[in-house]
């Protein structure tokens, strides 16, 4: 890991090539107004992505009484953890599941195999029974595995694992919700929401072409915060004066 010797709090973020220590800016949102109720700084680092989120979306139940009842964001805050915190708050998660292991290796992924409750099993294609081995705490699911016997001599083995002795599957502690947010992400509401996500890359463009805070000026996580919403302040004003100026008579239509 690198750190910077003038401002450690930063982190190394990679992006079109080039490496430099920066800070996220992260925002939460009123989808229909675009105001922007949320605001905190973390270092560069995708993990602090989600921290961020929860942050914001539990500050903005105590200081304003916000409720959401939905929630969308990329693909980075799909995780299981996530999902379920928000499911367990009674917010609807309109986020792509993060699915890491699934998109590469090209052998097959957990949606072959048959879930088999009664049993605490899975079924492979080939027939055979993973039983349940413990829990795999570092990824967050429980392990269950064949037997070495029913896997050695397996004619689908080549497509099914790498492994010289049997064939290991995790399931995520939260596929529960999970499979929850894969159904939910079929739905028309779920591609509404996820259009409407573009409301925020178009603040964060204006945050970078307008307001032209593409640098923090000053050094260190706090400085950086202050500098966010010094510029988020900004944003909410030109636009709350924009929802004033609007006229409160009614419109009458005419031929």
């Amino acid at each position: 890991m690198k750190i910077s010797i003038t401002d450690p709090e930063a982190a190394l973020s990679s992006k079109r090539g080039t490496s430099e220590f920066a800070y996220y800016d992260n925002y939460l949102i009123d989808n229909r107004s675009c105001i922007i109720a949320g605001v905190a700084a973390t270092p560069a680092r995708l993990s602090q992505e989600i921290v961020a989120a929860r942050q914001m979306l539990e500050r903005a139940k105590e200081r304003f009484g916000l409720r959401p009842v939905s929630v969308t964001a990329d693909k980075s805050y799909g995780t299981g953890e996530f999902l379920s915190w928000l499911s367990n708050r009674q917010m609807t998660p309109y986020i792509p599941v993060l699915d890491r292991k699934q998109q590469t290796k090209g052998f097959y992924t957990q949606h072959e195999f048959t879930h088999v409750p009664e049993e605490n099993a899975y079924r492979c294609p080939a027939g055979h029974l993973l039983h349940y081995i413990g829990l795999s705490r570092g990824s967050q699911g429980f392990t269950y595995s064949a037997k070495p016997s029913r896997c050695r001599n397996c004619s689908h083995k080549p497509a099914c694992t790498p492994s010289a002795t049997r064939r290991t599957l995790r399931v995520n502690w939260y596929e529960d919700v999970r499979e929850h947010v894969r159904k939910l992400s079929q739905t028309p509401e779920f591609a509404i929401a996820r259009r409407t996500r573009n409301k925020i890359e178009a603040l964060f463009s204006e945050l970078r072409n307008q307001i032209r805070l593409r640098k923090v000026r000053l050094r260190g996580l706090r400085n950086a915060k202050e500098q966010f919403i010094l510029a988020a302040t900004a944003q909410n004003v030109k636009r709350l004066i924009r929802h004033l100026s609007q006229s409160k008579e009614p419109r009458i239509a005419m031929a």
